[in-house]
């Protein structure tokens, strides 16, 4: 049994097969044909029906695996395609045996035209030891199998798909299930890799627990239970969130923001932002405390007063908000930065207090770095944590949450529903919530990015099939 809720890295995934092979003294061959099962079996549940197969292999490891698979698949009558890709005489140790023992059951030999015969394609292109831009022919291999239109089950992970980073490798195979072994690659559950594995299935392949004792991996973050106030409480004990945003036209982000950390259970929420904006949030929610300020008004008052400060959201890039994140930042206070606030960061190169919470999206996050797209979002969370000194939350598909130059938790739920605008203004309102009321900037980061991708999840569901808003995020926060 692998360990529960967490993902690994590339050469985390090496270290636990070594560890299974030298340590517990299990065969690597033993490993290759129980992960050839597994996807076999996969196959039949999924597609009971299915009489053809097409296996395309590589000349790596993953190769093996596909080997099993198709000689199974000979020995069930079925009828079985390889197109083989690469020179299979380069196979070597198990990765060999497992190609000869294909052959000897009777799988024909490989195929080099890349016409797809059968009805479901198995793909043991390349597995976790591909890196960098893809040959031609694995290229050509990748494009025949989605341009098919066929079934696609990937072993161990859609070929293409960078193990550590979710990044394409140029181009990537579209599975509709990826069938992992050992430990969950992070790079199934972010970037890119979200849209290619399709269903994911993991098989431990009954190795002993101990073997993930000596290596740690990456926290799946979970929502936390809503927290037990005692009943002598009262307001003051529960944090006080300083909402700081809301240039000209965008009063909604801190409105947004602070009703978010109110659904959290902080228990005051001011907002600071334009004039013009005060009545329409008293008139939606006058539970919030807002006032209105102009440019050099004095706002040192709430910022003494407040636990936490959250600052970004509609904050614009302008003379009113560079005044106001300065104030902010200079009162030293712990914060949490989204949007403009982090804009300004980037442009101005500034200094962030100490226990800050950052949660770019990536193209915040290639500011920030002063750089192009970001691609490899776990090096940009590392990157990023270790400059800036502070726990980052790097939003998108698989959420990141970086500290001190490593990423320590990603978040697996979430839809693409929570892409809408103001999904990030919520997040940073539930994250600034959380911290207010004591929890540490790592803990509050992980378990908002896990509230804030459950409440979004139960939106979703109970809207479908009509689109959710960020208000439907607040309304479904702590719900079952």
């Amino acid at each position: 049994m692998h360990r529960p809720g967490r993902v690994y890295t590339a050469a985390e995934v090496r270290q636990l097969d070594r560890t299974a092979i030298e340590t517990h003294g299990i065969p690597g061959i033993s490993l290759m044909r129980r992960a050839g099962r597994a996807a076999f079996e996969t196959l039949r549940r999924r597609w009971p029906d299915c009489r053809a197969i097409t296996v395309a292999c590589g000349s790596g490891n993953n190769a093996g695996d596909g080997y099993i698979v198709a000689g199974m698949a000979v020995e069930a009558g079925i009828d079985t395609q390889l197109l083989q890709v690469g020179d299979p005489s380069r196979l070597k140790g198990d990765a060999a045996t497992a190609r000869d023992w294909a052959a000897d059951v009777g799988v024909p030999p490989g195929d080099a035209s890349l016409d797809v015969a059968g009805g479901v394609v198995v793909d043991a292109l390349l597995g976790t030891g591909a890196t960098g831009e893809l040959r031609p022919q694995y290229r050509a291999a990748i494009d025949a199998i989605n341009a098919a239109g066929r079934p696609v089950l990937a072993i161990d992970l859609p070929s293409g798909i960078s193990a550590d980073s979710g990044a394409t490798l140029g181009a990537a195979v579209r599975a509709d299930v990826t069938v992992t072994f050992i430990g969950e690659k992070l790079g199934l559950h972010t970037g890119q890799g979200v849209d290619h594995a399709g269903e994911i299935v993991f098989d431990a392949l009954g190795v002993p627990a101990g073997i993930y004792d000596a290596v740690p991996g990456i926290t799946v973050v979970s929502p936390p239970p809503p927290s037990q106030r005692p009943r002598s409480g009262h307001k003051n004990q529960f944090g006080h969130v300083l909402v700081i945003g809301g240039e000209r036209g965008m009063g909604g982000a801190t409105l947004l923001a602070g009703e978010a950390a109110l659904r959290t259970g902080c228990g005051l929420v001011s907002i600071l932002t334009r004039p013009e904006h005060r009545a329409p949030i008293l008139a939606r929610m006058p539970e919030l405390m807002v006032r209105g300020v102009s440019e050099g008004d004095d706002i040192s008052d709430l910022l003494d007063a407040c636990t936490v400060v959250a600052v970004g959201p509609g904050l614009g890039r302008g003379p009113w908000g560079e005044q106001l994140l300065d104030e902010a930042l200079s009162a030293g206070k712990p914060a949490v930065i989204d949007a403009d606030g982090l804009n300004l960061i980037a442009y101005r190169g500034l200094r962030v207090p100490a226990l800050s919470i950052l949660t770019p999206h990536p193209g915040e996050a290639a500011r920030l770095l002063g750089g192009a797209t970001v691609s490899d979002r776990p090096a940009a969370a590392r990157e990023l944590s270790a400059r800036f000194g502070n726990v980052v939350v790097l939003k998108g598909a698989g959420t990141l949450v970086a500290k001190s130059g490593e990423v320590v938790g990603i978040c697996t739920a979430g839809n693409p529903g929570l892409a809408t605008a103001g999904s990030g203004d919520v997040l940073t309102g539930i994250i600034a919530g959380l911290l207010a009321q004591g929890r540490d900037i790592q803990t509050a980061a992980e378990a908002g990015v896990s509230l804030h991708a459950a409440a979004g999840d139960l939106a979703a569901d109970r809207r479908a099939p009509q689109p959710i808003v960020a208000s439907d995020i607040i309304r479904h926060l702590w719900l079952d």
